[in-house]
């Protein structure tokens, strides 16, 4: 496994993922892939290595206590004014 695969871009804007890559990641015909672009490049994942990334990066976060926080802040600056 090299981690890195040359492919060329073919009519329609349709390319080949190596047979290799697909076994490994378990791809068949059908399976929806996410494409993204970031600064660095283009990012191809699966949903599922998708929803994986995007719980890692929101672990440990207290997105509803932020939220309710920065309401309240608001809320009392409203009171204030």
């Amino acid at each position: 496994m090299s981690g890195m695969y040359q492919v060329a871009m073919g009519d329609r804007g349709r390319f080949v993922i190596p047979a290799e890559v697909r076994d490994r990641a378990g791809l068949t015909e059908g399976t929806p892939i996410v494409l993204f672009e970031t600064p660095a490049g283009l990012v191809l994942l699966t949903r599922a290595q998708l929803r994986d990334r995007v719980r890692a990066n929101l672990a440990g976060l207290d997105l509803v206590g932020e939220l309710l926080t920065e309401r309240r802040s608001e809320a009392s600056a409203e009171d204030a004014a």
